[in-house]
Protein backbone atom coordinates (compact mmCIF):
# COMPACT_ATOMS: atom_id res chain seq x y z
CA UNK A 1 0.00 0.00 0.00
CA UNK A 2 3.03 2.75 0.95
CA UNK A 3 4.62 1.64 -2.49
CA UNK A 4 1.46 2.47 -4.21
CA UNK A 5 0.99 5.86 -2.29
CA UNK A 6 5.06 6.63 -3.05
CA UNK A 7 4.61 5.70 -6.72
CA UNK A 8 1.42 7.87 -7.53
CA UNK A 9 3.35 10.72 -5.16
CA UNK A 10 6.03 10.39 -7.97
CA UNK A 11 3.85 10.17 -10.64
CA UNK A 12 2.02 13.13 -10.12
CA UNK A 13 5.64 15.03 -9.03
CA UNK A 14 6.23 13.94 -12.53
CA UNK A 15 3.50 15.28 -14.38
CA UNK A 16 3.82 18.49 -12.31
CA UNK A 17 7.21 18.94 -13.85
CA UNK A 18 6.09 18.23 -17.00
CA UNK A 19 3.35 20.30 -17.34
CA UNK A 20 5.74 22.87 -15.82
CA UNK A 21 8.64 22.15 -18.96
CA UNK A 22 5.50 22.39 -21.18
CA UNK A 23 4.22 25.84 -20.42
CA UNK A 24 7.75 26.45 -20.55
CA UNK A 25 8.47 25.98 -23.26
CA UNK A 26 4.94 26.70 -24.55
CA UNK A 27 6.21 30.07 -25.85
CA UNK A 28 9.53 28.73 -27.40
CA UNK A 29 7.35 26.27 -29.51
CA UNK A 30 5.45 28.54 -30.96
CA UNK A 31 8.01 31.06 -31.92
CA UNK A 32 9.68 27.67 -33.59
CA UNK A 33 6.10 26.73 -35.36
CA UNK A 34 5.47 30.29 -35.95
CA UNK A 35 9.18 30.21 -38.02
CA UNK A 36 8.67 26.63 -39.53
CA UNK A 37 5.59 28.17 -41.17
CA UNK A 38 7.21 31.08 -42.52
CA UNK A 39 9.90 28.81 -44.38
CA UNK A 40 12.61 30.04 -42.19
CA UNK A 41 12.45 26.98 -39.38
CA UNK A 42 14.85 28.00 -36.36
CA UNK A 43 15.80 25.70 -33.90
CA UNK A 44 13.86 25.47 -30.31
CA UNK A 45 17.31 25.40 -28.80
CA UNK A 46 18.46 28.09 -30.91
CA UNK A 47 15.58 29.96 -29.45
CA UNK A 48 15.87 28.96 -25.81
CA UNK A 49 19.65 29.98 -26.47
CA UNK A 50 18.74 33.02 -27.33
CA UNK A 51 17.17 33.77 -23.87
CA UNK A 52 19.91 32.20 -22.02
CA UNK A 53 22.03 35.66 -23.87
CA UNK A 54 19.70 37.89 -22.82
CA UNK A 55 18.48 38.46 -26.30
CA UNK A 56 14.48 38.74 -26.86
CA UNK A 57 13.78 35.41 -29.22
CA UNK A 58 11.07 37.35 -30.38
CA UNK A 59 12.99 40.46 -31.64
CA UNK A 60 15.24 37.96 -33.51
CA UNK A 61 12.58 35.77 -35.26
CA UNK A 62 10.10 38.70 -36.40
CA UNK A 63 13.65 40.07 -37.70
CA UNK A 64 14.64 36.51 -39.86
CA UNK A 65 11.08 36.34 -40.61
CA UNK A 66 10.59 39.54 -42.11
CA UNK A 67 13.47 39.32 -43.81
CA UNK A 68 13.29 36.18 -45.46
CA UNK A 69 9.82 37.01 -46.60
CA UNK A 70 11.00 40.34 -48.06
CA UNK A 71 13.30 38.19 -50.19
CA UNK A 72 16.83 39.16 -48.34
CA UNK A 73 17.77 35.70 -47.45
CA UNK A 74 21.80 36.54 -46.95
CA UNK A 75 21.07 37.25 -43.36
CA UNK A 76 22.02 34.85 -40.25
CA UNK A 77 20.31 34.54 -37.34
CA UNK A 78 23.62 34.43 -36.16
CA UNK A 79 24.07 37.92 -37.59
CA UNK A 80 20.87 39.31 -35.91
CA UNK A 81 22.33 38.41 -32.46
CA UNK A 82 25.59 39.61 -33.09
CA UNK A 83 23.98 42.93 -34.29
CA UNK A 84 21.27 43.04 -31.04
CA UNK A 85 24.28 42.05 -28.72
CA UNK A 86 26.50 44.98 -30.16
CA UNK A 87 23.93 47.49 -28.85
CA UNK A 88 21.90 47.84 -32.57
CA UNK A 89 18.45 48.09 -33.46
CA UNK A 90 17.71 45.13 -35.63
CA UNK A 91 14.11 45.08 -36.64
CA UNK A 92 14.88 49.38 -37.81
CA UNK A 93 17.86 47.45 -39.53
CA UNK A 94 15.38 44.65 -41.40
CA UNK A 95 13.06 47.53 -42.27
CA UNK A 96 15.40 49.70 -43.96
CA UNK A 97 17.27 47.08 -45.50
CA UNK A 98 13.17 46.04 -46.91
CA UNK A 99 12.56 49.16 -48.11
CA UNK A 100 16.10 50.25 -49.73
CA UNK A 101 15.66 46.74 -51.59
CA UNK A 102 11.67 47.69 -52.68
CA UNK A 103 13.41 50.96 -53.98
CA UNK A 104 16.11 49.54 -56.01
CA UNK A 105 18.55 51.35 -53.35
CA UNK A 106 22.31 49.73 -52.90
CA UNK A 107 22.45 48.68 -49.02
CA UNK A 108 24.47 45.50 -47.88
CA UNK A 109 24.07 44.03 -44.19
CA UNK A 110 27.50 45.34 -43.48
CA UNK A 111 26.47 49.16 -44.31
CA UNK A 112 23.02 48.91 -42.57
CA UNK A 113 24.59 47.90 -39.51
CA UNK A 114 27.67 49.86 -39.40
CA UNK A 115 25.04 53.20 -40.16
CA UNK A 116 22.80 51.79 -36.81
CA UNK A 117 26.16 51.56 -34.88
CA UNK A 118 26.89 54.47 -35.35
CA UNK A 119 24.07 56.53 -34.08
CA UNK A 120 22.67 57.13 -37.11
CA UNK A 121 18.65 56.46 -37.89
CA UNK A 122 19.11 53.98 -40.98
CA UNK A 123 15.52 53.99 -41.51
CA UNK A 124 14.67 57.28 -42.01
CA UNK A 125 18.06 57.76 -44.19
CA UNK A 126 16.46 55.31 -46.39
CA UNK A 127 13.11 56.74 -46.38
CA UNK A 128 15.13 60.42 -47.13
CA UNK A 129 16.55 58.31 -50.39
CA UNK A 130 13.32 57.55 -51.55
CA UNK A 131 11.44 60.79 -50.50
CA UNK A 132 14.00 63.91 -50.77
CA UNK A 133 14.03 66.58 -47.67
CA UNK A 134 14.14 69.99 -47.88
CA UNK A 135 16.33 71.73 -45.43
CA UNK A 136 16.27 75.55 -45.06
CA UNK A 137 19.17 77.47 -45.42
CA UNK A 138 19.27 79.55 -42.84
CA UNK A 139 17.80 76.81 -40.69
CA UNK A 140 14.30 77.58 -39.49
CA UNK A 141 13.89 78.68 -35.76
CA UNK A 142 17.54 80.33 -35.90
CA UNK A 143 18.54 83.87 -35.02
CA UNK A 144 19.53 84.42 -38.55
CA UNK A 145 16.34 84.47 -40.75
CA UNK A 146 18.31 85.65 -44.02
CA UNK A 147 21.47 85.51 -45.74
CA UNK A 148 23.29 88.59 -46.02
CA UNK A 149 25.07 89.28 -49.12
CA UNK A 150 26.41 92.67 -50.97
CA UNK A 151 26.56 92.54 -54.68
CA UNK A 152 29.18 94.82 -56.36
CA UNK A 153 27.42 98.46 -56.34
CA UNK A 154 27.08 98.28 -52.78
CA UNK A 155 23.46 97.15 -51.99
CA UNK A 156 22.54 94.50 -49.16
CA UNK A 157 20.65 91.47 -50.42
CA UNK A 158 18.55 89.39 -47.68
CA UNK A 159 17.95 86.05 -49.25
CA UNK A 160 17.08 82.68 -47.75
CA UNK A 161 16.85 79.37 -49.83
CA UNK A 162 15.38 75.87 -49.29
CA UNK A 163 17.80 72.83 -50.06
CA UNK A 164 16.38 69.48 -51.72
CA UNK A 165 18.72 66.22 -50.73
CA UNK A 166 18.40 63.07 -50.28
CA UNK A 167 20.07 60.34 -48.16
CA UNK A 168 24.14 59.53 -49.66
CA UNK A 169 24.00 56.14 -47.75
CA UNK A 170 27.50 55.12 -49.10
CA UNK A 171 28.93 58.40 -47.14
CA UNK A 172 26.54 58.11 -44.19
CA UNK A 173 29.13 56.80 -42.07
CA UNK A 174 31.86 60.12 -41.48
CA UNK A 175 30.18 62.25 -43.93
CA UNK A 176 28.93 65.47 -43.05
CA UNK A 177 25.38 66.34 -41.62
CA UNK A 178 22.72 69.22 -42.18
CA UNK A 179 24.54 71.64 -40.58
CA UNK A 180 27.35 71.48 -42.78
CA UNK A 181 25.32 71.28 -46.15
CA UNK A 182 23.12 74.87 -44.60
CA UNK A 183 26.54 76.89 -43.80
CA UNK A 184 28.05 75.70 -47.64
CA UNK A 185 25.11 76.67 -48.86
CA UNK A 186 25.11 79.82 -47.70
CA UNK A 187 28.59 80.56 -48.07
CA UNK A 188 27.34 79.70 -51.77
CA UNK A 189 24.71 82.42 -51.78
CA UNK A 190 26.99 84.95 -50.12
CA UNK A 191 29.81 84.40 -53.21
CA UNK A 192 27.12 84.16 -55.37
CA UNK A 193 25.43 87.65 -54.98
CA UNK A 194 28.88 89.58 -53.98
CA UNK A 195 29.98 88.58 -57.80
CA UNK A 196 27.18 90.26 -59.61
CA UNK A 197 27.89 93.21 -60.83
CA UNK A 198 24.71 95.58 -59.29
CA UNK A 199 21.84 94.04 -57.06
CA UNK A 200 19.50 94.95 -60.11
CA UNK A 201 21.21 91.72 -61.74
CA UNK A 202 20.47 89.25 -59.13
CA UNK A 203 16.77 90.46 -58.59
CA UNK A 204 16.02 90.46 -62.11
CA UNK A 205 17.44 86.54 -62.03
CA UNK A 206 17.15 84.51 -58.89
CA UNK A 207 18.12 81.11 -60.77
CA UNK A 208 21.65 82.20 -61.47
CA UNK A 209 22.27 82.37 -58.15
CA UNK A 210 21.21 78.58 -57.48
CA UNK A 211 23.11 77.82 -60.73
CA UNK A 212 26.39 79.06 -59.62
CA UNK A 213 25.73 77.24 -56.39
CA UNK A 214 25.09 73.86 -57.53
CA UNK A 215 28.02 73.89 -60.21
CA UNK A 216 30.24 74.61 -56.80
CA UNK A 217 29.46 70.53 -55.65
CA UNK A 218 29.04 71.95 -51.87
CA UNK A 219 27.27 67.94 -50.62
CA UNK A 220 31.23 67.31 -51.36
CA UNK A 221 32.13 64.52 -48.30
CA UNK A 222 28.75 64.72 -46.73
CA UNK A 223 26.00 62.21 -45.83
CA UNK A 224 23.64 63.74 -48.85
CA UNK A 225 22.90 64.92 -52.41
CA UNK A 226 21.77 68.13 -53.23
CA UNK A 227 19.12 67.46 -55.90
CA UNK A 228 18.17 71.60 -56.24
CA UNK A 229 18.71 74.98 -54.36
CA UNK A 230 15.59 76.68 -54.72
CA UNK A 231 15.48 81.08 -53.34
CA UNK A 232 12.32 81.49 -51.46
CA UNK A 233 12.51 84.93 -50.82
CA UNK A 234 15.12 87.58 -51.74
CA UNK A 235 14.99 91.36 -50.30
CA UNK A 236 16.56 94.94 -50.73
CA UNK A 237 18.53 95.86 -47.58
CA UNK A 238 20.54 98.63 -46.58
CA UNK A 239 22.77 100.46 -49.41
CA UNK A 240 26.13 99.49 -47.55
CA UNK A 241 28.61 101.10 -50.09
CA UNK A 242 26.68 104.17 -49.91
CA UNK A 243 26.89 104.63 -45.86
CA UNK A 244 31.09 102.84 -46.16
CA UNK A 245 31.72 106.01 -49.18
CA UNK A 246 29.60 108.34 -46.82
CA UNK A 247 31.68 107.19 -43.83
CA UNK A 248 35.09 107.43 -45.55
CA UNK A 249 34.04 111.11 -46.90
CA UNK A 250 33.77 112.22 -42.81
CA UNK A 251 36.72 110.33 -42.26
CA UNK A 252 38.69 112.25 -44.77
CA UNK A 253 36.88 115.16 -44.00
CA UNK A 254 37.91 114.90 -40.27
CA UNK A 255 41.55 114.77 -41.34
CA UNK A 256 41.38 117.39 -43.39
CA UNK A 257 40.38 119.65 -40.68
CA UNK A 258 42.97 117.90 -38.26
CA UNK A 259 46.08 118.96 -41.24
CA UNK A 260 44.52 122.31 -41.52
CA UNK A 261 44.41 123.15 -37.93
CA UNK A 262 47.92 122.15 -37.47
CA UNK A 263 49.19 124.42 -40.76
CA UNK A 264 46.92 126.88 -38.81
CA UNK A 265 48.72 126.59 -35.49
CA UNK A 266 52.34 126.46 -37.94
CA UNK A 267 51.44 130.00 -38.93
CA UNK A 268 50.61 131.73 -35.27
CA UNK A 269 53.16 130.10 -34.09
CA UNK A 270 55.81 131.73 -37.12
CA UNK A 271 53.78 135.02 -36.89
CA UNK A 272 54.74 135.04 -32.84
CA UNK A 273 58.35 134.18 -33.83
CA UNK A 274 58.40 136.76 -36.66
CA UNK A 275 56.69 139.38 -34.03
CA UNK A 276 59.86 138.08 -31.09
CA UNK A 277 61.96 139.22 -34.50
CA UNK A 278 60.78 142.57 -34.82
CA UNK A 279 60.90 143.24 -31.12
CA UNK A 280 64.65 142.04 -30.93
CA UNK A 281 65.44 144.54 -34.23
CA UNK A 282 63.41 147.43 -32.75
CA UNK A 283 65.42 147.33 -29.59
CA UNK A 284 68.89 146.73 -31.66
CA UNK A 285 67.55 149.64 -33.29
CA UNK A 286 67.15 152.09 -30.21
CA UNK A 287 70.09 150.88 -28.64
CA UNK A 288 72.20 151.55 -32.04
CA UNK A 289 70.41 154.99 -32.14
CA UNK A 290 71.52 155.81 -27.86
CA UNK A 291 75.11 155.80 -29.50
CA UNK A 292 74.40 158.02 -31.66
CA UNK A 293 74.83 161.52 -29.01
CA UNK A 294 77.95 159.54 -27.92
CA UNK A 295 79.17 159.55 -31.32
CA UNK A 296 78.82 163.34 -32.05
CA UNK A 297 80.07 164.22 -28.71
CA UNK A 298 82.92 162.22 -29.82
CA UNK A 299 83.13 163.92 -33.10
CA UNK A 300 83.04 167.24 -31.28
CA UNK A 301 85.99 166.26 -28.93
CA UNK A 302 88.27 164.84 -32.26
CA UNK A 303 87.03 168.05 -34.20
CA UNK A 304 85.67 166.09 -37.16
CA UNK A 305 82.32 167.91 -36.65
CA UNK A 306 81.69 171.31 -36.49
CA UNK A 307 79.21 173.54 -34.98
CA UNK A 308 77.97 174.35 -38.53
CA UNK A 309 77.74 171.15 -39.69
CA UNK A 310 76.20 169.80 -36.49
CA UNK A 311 73.34 172.53 -37.21
CA UNK A 312 73.16 171.67 -41.01
CA UNK A 313 71.99 167.82 -39.91
CA UNK A 314 69.92 169.04 -37.72
CA UNK A 315 68.00 170.85 -39.92
CA UNK A 316 68.45 168.18 -42.68
CA UNK A 317 66.37 166.25 -40.14
CA UNK A 318 63.68 168.59 -39.35
CA UNK A 319 63.02 168.65 -43.10
CA UNK A 320 62.94 165.19 -43.53
CA UNK A 321 60.34 165.13 -40.18
CA UNK A 322 58.22 167.86 -42.08
CA UNK A 323 58.10 166.01 -45.22
CA UNK A 324 57.18 163.00 -43.46
CA UNK A 325 54.08 164.64 -41.79
CA UNK A 326 52.79 166.35 -44.91
CA UNK A 327 53.21 162.72 -46.81
CA UNK A 328 51.45 161.43 -44.14
CA UNK A 329 48.13 164.25 -43.92
CA UNK A 330 48.26 163.82 -47.94
CA UNK A 331 47.07 159.91 -47.33
CA UNK A 332 44.77 160.46 -45.03
CA UNK A 333 43.05 162.99 -47.02
CA UNK A 334 43.11 160.62 -50.11
CA UNK A 335 41.29 158.23 -48.03
CA UNK A 336 38.46 159.67 -46.81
Amino acid sequence: MEGTNMMFIFGAILIGVGLMFALILSRYIGMWFQSFVSGTPISVFNIVGMSLRKIPPRVIVNAKINSYKAGITQISVSDLETHFLAGGRVLDVIAAMIAADKANIELTWRQATAIDLAGRDILAAVKTSVYPKVIDCPQRGSSQQYISAVAKDGVELLSCARVTVRTNLAQLVGGATEETIIARVGEGIVTAIGSAETHLDVLASPQTISKLVLEKGLDAQTAFEILSIDIADITVGENIGARLRADRAESDKRIAQAKAEERRAMAVAAEQENIAKVTDMRAKLVESEALIPMAIAEAFRSGNLGVLDFYQMRNLQADTQMRKSISKECEEKESE
